[in-house]
């Protein structure tokens, strides 16, 4: 093994170590949600907190991060049966509700960064301004703008303030405009890719060390 091997071995252990510690909230656990809660934790998110209402659907099974025996159970259940499958050692802390502003401050406010993962665009407003407005200090990462297919050069991240969005802020869910596992899986990686680089960006010592 190389110097420069044994750097990025050291590294990569720090990162995931440091990780461990991190604490993300996941607002919805539909596509967005379920997927980027996935992706969040196979690169070392130690705990995450979820909260959702609804069920599991056949319909689902398209684009979320589930499977043809959990339909029917609630998908805070479900997705938190799926991580622990992955990874036992994560906490995961579930919420079967439909958040509303306080309900955000309370189960949120001590998150690392929180990810807005909601289908309706009401809900979507309501966590931008709850977190805008209460809760200043945190970064929230919303998905807007992700139905159909192709487009991907249109699908960015966007920053304003405490508020990072991913997407194309366009393309609404339509009978034309469908959602789709392919750029519903973009987004949601996106949004955790930017929760990853939130999260390590407060990392004094892996700044330091960091190879690159």
């Amino acid at each position: 093994m190389t110097a420069i091997a044994e750097i990025r071995m050291t590294y990569l252990e720090k990162v995931r170590a440091y990780l461990k510690k991190c604490t993300v909230g996941i607002a919805g656990c539909g596509g967005l949600g379920s997927n980027c809660a996935i992706s969040l934790i196979r690169a070392g998110v130690g705990k995450v907190i979820i909260a959702d209402y609804d069920i599991v659907t056949r319909e689902n099974l398209e684009r979320q991060y589930y499977f043809n025996d959990q339909i029917g159970m609630l998908k805070v259940h479900a997705l938190k049966s799926n991580i622990h499958r992955i990874d036992p050692s994560v906490s995961v802390k579930a919420f079967d509700l439909k958040l509303c502003s306080s309900d955000v401050i309370e189960l949120f406010g001590g998150c690392d960064v929180i990810v807005e993962a909601f289908d309706k665009a009401e809900m979507k407003q309501m966590i931008i301004e709850t977190v805008h407005n209460n809760l200043p200090e945190k970064t929230l990462v919303a998905g807007i703008g992700l139905a159909g297919v192709g487009m991907t050069d249109s699908l960015k991240v966007y920053r304003n303030g405490n508020i990072v969005v991913c997407g194309d802020q366009v393309t609404e869910i339509s009978e034309n405009t469908p959602l789709f596992a392919s750029r519903v899986g973009i987004v949601s990686n996106m949004q955790a890719n930017e929760v990853l680089d939130i999260l390590l960006s407060k990392c004094e010592d892996l700044n330091e060390d960091n190879p690159q």
